[in-house]
Order: C-alpha cells, then structure tokens, then sequence
C-alpha cells in the first residue's frame, strides 16, 4: 500500500510537510499544492518557494501545475524538472469557481479536445513524467466518459482521481460507482482520492477496489494527523498520541514564524488548521469558537497549550481533548 499526501492549498505547505514528516509516519510522498502557470520565459523565484528542493528534503515531494497553456506549462514543468523533480502533476480537478471559471482545473474538464491538444503538445517536449489529478467531470460524473480514452493515448504515470464533479465542491458524497464504472477502463495506474478519514473507510475501499494500490490522503489527514500510521498499523492506539500532536503543532507555529511578516499571519494560518483540527476534538465546535475569537498570537498560544498540556487538562472531560 502506497499513501499520498493530497495538495491542500494553504495546508500542505513545505513547512507543513516537513513538519508532519518529523512528527508523523505513514505517508510516502506529498503531492505539492499547485502552482499556476505564468506568461513569459522567466519565472521568478518566488513563486516557486514552495518547492526549493534544499527545503523539501524530509519527504518526496510531486510538484503540481494549474495551466490551461501548453507553452507555460512546458515552461514551468521544465524549470521544475531542471531543480530536480522527476515528476510532475497536472491539476485538472480544482473545483472553486474563480479557477474554473478561466477554463482552469476542473473547468477544463467538460472539454476533452483542449486537453488532447495540450497533453500532446506538452508530452511531446517535456523532460520528465507526468501524472495528472482529476475528478469525474465538472458539471457531471458522466464527463468521465469522453476523459478516459484521451488520457488513454498519452504516456501519463498515473491518474489521480477524486469522484467528485467539479461543482459538488466538497460536498455530498463521493460517487463510488462512476468511480468503479471508470476503473477497468483506464489503462494506467489510478490513485484514489476523496474522503479517506477513517481506517474503517479506507478498509471498505480497498475491499470494494482491489486493483488500487496506491490512496491519497487529504483533508483527513489534516484533521488527523496519526490517520496514516493509523492504516498502516491497522489501528488508533498510537503512544504518546497528545504529545507528539503538541509537538507537530508548535512545529508548525515556529515554521510559520519564520516565513511570514508577522504574528497576524501566523495566527491566521493557524486558525484555519483548527477548521480540521477541531473535528477529532469532541467538543470542537466550541474549541473552535474560542480560537476563532482570538485577536493576538500569545493568547492563542496560552489557549492551545492548556489544551493540550496533560497536566493542565487532568480531571477535565474528553470533550477538551483530541
């Protein structure tokens, strides 16, 4: 069994990476979150800083391109290739409106032609391999259909498929049958995507879906960190579980410290981990509440290590705890 970190945008970050890699066990490789093709030869280092290689040492990382374009994305999934990534993921699956509705991700999907045209166009002068993310259509699962035989033509290493449209964002329920009707058709190797939060879920998956090897973890994953050592040991009972958890998050404050211009920042991008973090606390709903109110850093700080601390949290109730 293979496990993937999904792209998150603005979660899995090279400083949540490396993080989890330092605190956590189970995951194989991370598939970065995507970076967008840009006009023009020249591509800033900036925009690339997320993938710096020197800094993405801890765990294997996939860097992911949003483009419509074949000239751009030729540009920047070489320049990728050139710092060292074997590898390169299409994403042709981002679901919010603002990217779809410039014919990006998944707003490419109802338009097989224009990813003909550009698979072949790119394939033909790109340096190393590419895999691609997708979901089942934008507007509807039956997308799939005309998709298959054109990702068929093509020397892709593998498909990353979350069974979603496009337009059910995250919501609803993962069609598990589209997914199934699609499977035997595809002839490369095909990733499952989607609503893995549970050991319990992925043991149906894997039952129902025995030609799958290969499973990525998104939300999931954040939520839960020990979700991945979780599967891989066939079990929640994982020592030390509250401080390896404390240890991860303040990891992930000091990373964050280092990165951004100011304590504002950071407390923001740690509010939105608690959107995941708090649903494996029973009492999340009101955990969240409280952080969500919180104007300065050093009080969030107070608030999470009262939490989280076993000699603060002694004789008070399972609903304060992960």
């Amino acid at each position: 069994m293979h496990l993937i970190l999904a792209p998150l945008r603005g979660f899995t970050d090279v400083v949540f990476r490396n993080a989890f890699a330092r605190h956590f066990n189970g995951i194989d490789e991370a598939v970065a979150p995507f970076v967008t093709s840009t006009k023009g030869r020249r591509i800033k280092p900036s925009h690339l800083a997320d993938l710096v290689p020197a800094e993405n040492s801890h765990l294997p990382v996939v860097p992911q391109i949003l483009s419509n374009n074949s000239a751009e994305f030729l540009c920047l999934a070489n320049t990728l290739v050139d710092l060292g990534y074997g590898e390169i993921n299409w994403n042709i699956g981002c679901p919010y409106p603002m990217v779809a509705k410039k014919k990006r991700g998944s707003g490419l999907l109802p338009f097989p032609d224009e990813i003909d045209r550009l698979l072949e166009r790119v394939l033909r002068d790109f340096a190393g391999q590419l895999s691609i993310k997708t979901r089942l259509g934008r507007y509807s699962a039956d997308e799939i259909n005309a998709l298959v035989p054109v990702f068929n033509r093509y020397p892709v290493k593998r498909i990353i498929i979350h069974p979603r449209t496009g337009v059910q964002m995250y919501t609803g329920s993962v069609d598990l049958s589209a997914f199934e009707r699609c499977l035997p058709k595809l002839v490369h190797p095909v990733v499952y995507n989607g609503d893995i939060n549970r050991l319990e879920t992925l043991r149906s998956l894997s039952d129902r879906f025995p030609s799958v090897s290969t499973w990525m973890l998104g939300r999931g994953l954040v939520a839960n960190p020990f979700l991945a050592e979780t599967i891989r040991i066939g079990s929640p009972q994982i020592e030390n579980r509250w401080q390896r958890f404390a240890d991860f998050h303040d990891a992930l404050i000091d990373g964050y410290t280092r990165r951004f211009s100011g304590p504002g920042h950071v407390l923001a991008r740690m509010k939105g981990f608690w959107g995941y973090f708090a649903d494996e606390f029973v009492d999340g709903r009101r955990i969240l509440k409280k952080i969500r109110k919180t104007t300065r850093l050093e009080n969030y700080r107070v608030f999470v290590d009262g939490l989280l601390d076993p000699r603060v949290s002694q004789g008070k109730t399972d609903c304060e705890r992960l």
